[in-house]
C-alpha cells in the first residue's frame, strides 16, 4: 500500500445493498478452460469515493469466452462498499468480500457473504459480519470450506470467521493484532531511486491462507517485515503461533505483500511491496516451517526508480510465475525448473495504469490484469512454450477494478 491509498478502507453497513480463486489445480491449456461450461468471472472495485479512484459500483459480473478470453458484462451482481478482495468456498457455493473502505463513522471492516446460482452467476446477499479491524485487505477460506480468514491491513489484525450450515458468517472465533516491532521506511532489497516506503507506519496484517494441507495458516505483515505460522485446530477455528518459530523474518522494510504455494506444497513464493522482489521459500508440510532459498527482482535489469509489485500467480501447471508491477505497469513472467528456482524471462505491459490485480483464467491460457486508475481490464493470451504474455486487443470497462476471481 502507497502513502496516498493508506485512508481507504472503513465500512458503511448502510450501503450494502443488492438489486475467483479456484484452489485447484487444472491441466493448462487443455480441456480445463470449460469449452462447453460457462466460466464466470467476478470483479471487485473500489466504489467509495477517495485516493483509489471509487469509480466501480460494488462486484460486477461477467461471462468468459474460452476461445478468446473475451469478458462480456452481465451485471451489477452486488452494489455495496468497496469490495476489494473476493473469494469463494471449496465448494464454488458461496462468495466472500472483504470491504475495504473509508469515510465512516465507526471505523469498522466488514465481510460480506453471499450465495452463488451456479446457473447464472448471480449472487444472493446472506450477511455481513465485523472483519474485527480496520481497512480488510485480503481472505481466504480453509480447505474444509468451515473458516474464513480475513487480514486487516489497517487495523494490523487477523481474524478467523465460522461459516455457518448456510453459507453466512458467524462472529470471529479467533483474533489477533500484529504488536510491537516495525521495520524501516526505506526497504533494504529496493532498486536504485526508489521510494516505495509506503507501509512502515504500524503492523499492516496484508495476507493470510491456510498451506494446502489445511494444517497451518500463514499471515503476512508489510509493516512488520515479518511472515508469522500457525497451527490451525479446525474443530475450534482458533490459530496457535509455532512454538519454535512464530514467525520468519524479512530484510528490513522490504514489505511482504502476498503469497503464493506451488501444487506441489513444498514450494512458497513470496512477493515484497517495496523491494519489488520475489522471495523463493521451502516449506515444510510436516511443521510448517520454511527456508529462503532465493530473491529474485520482479523488474527488468537496469531498472531505477519507485515501482509497487501488487500480486503474485503461478500457472496451474507450475511451470510459469508471474507478478503485477504498480507503477511500471507491467506483467513480469518468471520460469521454474525442477529444484523451483526462478529465472525471469520478461515483461509485458498491462496497456493500463496500475495493476492491482492479476490473474489467470481457468485452464492457464488468458491472464488478466485489473488497472485500477485507468478504470479497465486487459487480457492477454499465455505462451504454452515460454510463459510469456501477447495482448489480445481486448480493453474492458470497469470503475476502480481491484480483484478478478474465476468461477466454472
Amino acid at each position: 500500500m502507497i502513502t496516498r491509498n493508506i485512508s481507504r478502507r472503513i465500512f458503511l453497513k448502510e450501503s450494502i445493498g443488492l438489486a475467483v480463486v479456484s484452489t485447484a489445480y487444472k491441466p493448462l491449456f487443455g480441456s480445463g478452460a470449460g469449452q462447453n461450461k460457462k466460466i464466470f468471472a467476478y470483479v471487485g472495485t473500489y466504489s467509495a469515493p477517495g485516493a483509489n479512484g471509487g469509480n466501480g459500483k460494488g462486484i460486477y459480473l461477467f461471462e468468459m469466452d474460452p476461445a478468446t478470453g473475451q469478458l462480456t458484462l452481465i451485471k451489477l451482481a452486488a452494489e455495496l462498499r468497496n469490495p476489494t478482495w473476493l473469494s469463494f468456498d471449496p465448494s464454488g457455493r458461496f462468495l466472500y468480500a472483504a470491504n475495504d473502505v473509508e469515510g465512516s463513522a465507526n471505523q469498522a471492516g466488514a465481510v460480506t457473504a453471499f450465495a452463488v446460482n451456479r446457473s447464472d452467476g448471480s449472487l444472493q446477499l446472506l450477511n455481513a459480519v465485523s472483519s474485527e479491524g480496520e481497512g480488510p485487505a485480503h481472505l481466504s477460506v480453509d480447505g474444509s470450506g468451515k473458516y474464513v480468514f480475513v487480514a486487516n491491513y489497517a487495523g494490523g489484525s487477523i481474524a478467523v470467521l465460522p461459516i455457518l450450515p448456510t453459507g453466512a458468517l458467524g462472529h470471529a472465533t479467533y483474533v489477533r493484532k500484529d504488536s510491537d516491532f516495525v521495520g524501516p521506511k526505506t526497504a533494504s532489497s529496493a532498486p536504485p531511486g526508489s521510494f516505495a516506503i509506503s507501509g512502515h507506519d504500524g503492523p499492516h496484517a496484508h495476507m493470510i491462507q491456510a498451506d494446502p494441507g489445511d494444517r497451518f495458516v500463514l499471515q503476512t505483515d508489510l509493516g512488520q517485515d515479518r511472515i508469522y505460522i500457525f497451527s490451525f485446530d479446525h474443530s475450534s477455528g482458533k490459530l496457535t503461533p509455532l512454538a519454535d518459530a512464530p514467525y520468519v523474518s524479512l530484510p528490513p522494510g522490504d514489505g511482504p505483500r502476498h503469497f503464493v504455494f506451488h501444487r506441489n506444497g513444498r514450494w512458497l513464493y513470496l512477493l515484497q511491496e517495496e523491494a519489488s522482489t520475489v522471495v523463493f521459500f521451502h516449506f515444510d508440510p510436516a511443521t510448517g516451517a520454511l527456508g529462503p532459498q532465493q530473491t529474485i527482482s520482479t523488474l527488468p535489469p537496469g531498472f531505477a526508480g519507485t515501482s509497487f509489485p501488487s500480486e503474485i500467480v503461478l500457472s496451474p501447471d507450475g511451470r510459469f510465475l508471474y507478478a503485477g508491477n504498480r507503477l511500471h505497469d507491467t506483467i513480469a513472467a518468471f520460469s521454474l525448473n525442477d529444484q523451483g528456482r526462478l529465472h525471469y524471462v520478461g515483461e509485458t505491459s498491462t496497456m493500463g495504469d496500475y495493476p492491482r490485480h492479476i490473474q489467470l483464467a481457468p485452464g492457464g491460457a488468458f491472464m488478466y490484469a485489473c488497472n485500477q486508475h485507468s478504470d479497465d481490464i486487459t487480457s492477454f493470451r499465455v505462451d504454452e512454450r515460454t510463459g510469456l504474455l501477447t495482448f489480445t486487443g481486448q480493453y474492458i470497462p470497469v470503475g476502480s477494478p481491484a480483484c478478478i476471481i474465476f468461477l466454472e
